[in-house]
């Protein structure tokens, strides 16, 4: 707490006037680095209406949030406190509001239902975040960019294929 004050540039007993303990400043760093990622993730989302454009933008938004200034991600990516009810909660919380805003362009486009859209998109968000963190700990081997177009390829040719036709199960 003494090295946050410091680097916040007050007094510890004015930290602990905002925060209680340590748990209730970590859970107040979680959720602005959540909110962060799922603003970023919602942008990018808007940024387009054609859907490939729309996997790419989604997958670019996951490297710049691991590849961007602090090491905030890791506390949405890399949690030690998981098994926190509280810090549990909201890094479900990121995962969810992702994937819950995927999932209704992915029902429409592929033609699935609300739950196989759900699972899709859980998915969708997953593969984002586990291969964007995979690069960051590989110290850019492969150029940012490109890491983003091989996993957005890899995550367009896996849903492009639907709508399913009519007689598939």
């Amino acid at each position: 707490m003494d090295d946050i004050a410091e680097r916040a540039g007050v007094s510890k007993p004015v930290l602990y006037q905002h925060f209680p303990g340590k748990l209730e400043l970590y859970l107040a760093l979680l959720d602005e680095s959540v909110d962060a990622l799922v603003e970023t993730v919602r942008d990018a989302l808007r940024s387009t209406t054609e859907n490939r454009q729309r996997v790419a933008a989604t997958f670019t938004a996951y490297f710049e949030y691991v590849a961007g200034a602090g090491q905030a991600f890791r506390l949405v990516f890399e949690s030690d406190l998981s098994n926190e009810a509280a810090v549990r909660d909201r890094l479900e919380r990121g995962q969810r509001e992702c994937a819950a805003m995927i999932s209704p362009m992915v029902r429409q486009d592929a033609g699935l239902t609300d739950d196989e859209a759900s699972l899709v998109s859980v998915g969708m968000v997953g593969l984002a975040q586990v291969t964007a963190r995979y690069w960051l700990s590989t110290c850019d081997q492969i150029p940012r960019e490109a890491a983003e177009q091989l996993v957005a390829r890899l995550a367009w040719r896996g849903i492009s294929g639907w709508p399913r036709s009519k007689g598939e199960n």
